[in-house]
């Protein structure tokens, strides 16, 4: 019976994407500790330590299928301990001479994180999978707008004009810069980890760095340059990073919600008829998915913290925070990865409308471009004088209500500067969108060889 919103029936689909589920059920957990064993077995028979015959036999018989669940879930409560129960159950599955082979020279927390970085390594899979296509879905959305002006905003007030390519290049490129922080890392957080009871390979001297090298080989992992056991950074910087990405597209989900009040309504969150806002008021259209991915966000944000909780380690193996990992990693995974399931559908469908952009790059009826005025007439009379002149007339035009342009004219000494024509050229707010176009252009020359590598392309098709 579920009992939370990730496993929730009702609930689910709103907070975790399927396929990343899969990565962390119980099944998946079961087959990487058998996975594990097998790499063991089988790196331990290439130098002679197990029977090859043994090795094929543990290979054979590891089958998370052939493992009743009941009897480890049970067997964990009973014992206390959270992998003697499976080690005995394998044992037994595998039978004969071989099953006295299986977990040879290694400790549970060998087994067990080895087992978390194979699930992780498997959601970094699916992660950069999806951020590679919101990439491209982001690169596309800001060529396509670079020239669409809008109002930009700083401290929540008009500040000058942008365009809506240039607000989403933005966004692309923080993506493109986790990709990057994901495909680096691996070599610090995707490590096999044998190292025995107290991390020195003692229960397998001479040949435990050779065993240890051929065991994340198979695997698909880096090598540690020494025991982890206590060393917990490697898992703080995958969550950190996993916080990020959340972060990033919370950031741009919450965009999109200011950007859609009433007052406002420049882009939605997309709509279709029998969509509902809100159960008494028929005529809402709320951004209701965005509201969904702003609070995934917080909760990812706040799980992930976790991973410098568990940097506090106490002498060679410490129990205390590790047991946080085995809930914090997958829930945090699950989160991001439904955060980016709900926001690529957001933006292959959301709704621009460009004559409120339009209408709200007038309403300060010229004063968004002051700037632009006050810089030219600092050429005639210094930048802070300038700057004074065009508080003046810009104050005078708000608290009348009246456009900058009809203010200035009548001031003599801006006047005795400037010509009438250059000043109605300076107010037009399309005159004053700086390097707009040139900046999304760069973060498409960055960053578009990240999806159009043959590799992407095929992401992008199947996904």
């Amino acid at each position: 019976m579920p009992s939370s919103v990730i496993d929730s029936e009702l609930y689910r689909g709103i907070y975790v994407s399927e396929e990343m589920r899969k990565v962390f059920s119980d099944e998946s957990l079961l087959q990487k500790w058998l996975d594990s064993w097998v790499a063991l077995a089988q790196a331990e028979a290439e130098i002679g330590i197990v029977p090859e015959a043994a090795a094929q036999e543990i290979a054979r018989k590891a089958k998370y299928e052939d493992i009743d669940m009941k009897t480890i879930r049970e067997g964990i409560v009973d014992t206390t301990h959270p992998l003697i129960v499976q080690i005995r159950e394998f044992t037994k599955v595998v039978g004969g001479e071989a099953g006295g082979w299986i977990h040879w020279g290694a400790t549970t927390q060998d087994i067990m994180d080895t087992a978390v970085v194979l699930q992780m390594k498997d959601a970094q899979e699916i992660l950069i999978v999806q951020l590679r296509k919101f990439l491209h879905t982001l690169l596309n959305l800001a060529q396509e707008h670079k020239d669409t002006i809008m109002p930009g905003r700083t401290h929540g007030q008009h500040a000058l004009p942008v365009t809506l390519g240039y607000k989403i290049a933005i966004w692309a490129d923080e993506i493109g810069k986790h990709i990057d922080r994901l495909e680096e890392g691996k070599k610090r957080y995707l490590l096999g980890s044998f190292s025995g009871a107290a991390g020195t390979l003692a229960s397998i001297t001479e040949h435990g760095l050779d065993v240890q090298e051929r065991y994340c080989r198979i695997l698909g992992l880096e090598q540690p340059t020494i025991t982890w056991h206590v060393q917990r950074d490697g898992f703080a910087e995958f969550a950190s990073i996993i916080a990020m990405i959340s972060g990033t597209v919370g950031k741009i989900a919450n965009e999109i919600i200011n950007l859609q009040k009433s007052e406002i309504c420049e882009i939605e969150e997309g709509f279709k008829m029998g969509q509902v806002g809100s159960s008494t008021m028929p005529h809402k259209r709320n951004p209701m998915i965005c509201e969904y991915v702003v609070g995934l966000t917080r909760l990812v944000q706040r799980n992930a913290s976790l991973g410098f909780d568990g940097m506090l380690q106490e002498h060679e193996r410490d129990m205390s925070y590790w047991t946080t990992e085995w809930s914090y990693i997958p829930q945090i995974c699950m989160l991001t990865s439904g955060g980016l399931q709900q926001m690529q559908g957001i933006l292959e469908r959301f709704i621009i409308h460009k004559e409120n952009m339009e209408r709200n790059l007038n309403l300060l009826q010229g004063l968004i471009v002051s700037e632009n005025l006050m810089l030219t007439l600092g050429h005639h009379v210094g930048r802070q004088v300038a700057h004074d002149m065009i508080y003046r007339v810009s104050m005078k035009a708000f608290e009348e209500q009246r456009p900058l342009v009809e203010v200035t004219l009548e001031d003599k000494e801006i006047m005795a500067h400037m010509s009438e024509q250059e000043v109605r050229d300076h107010l037009h707010p399309k005159n004053y969108v700086g390097l707009c176009q040139e900046l999304v252009q760069r973060v498409e020359d960055k960053w578009r060889s990240y999806v159009n590598s043959e590799e992407s392309a095929k992401e992008l098709v199947l996904n």
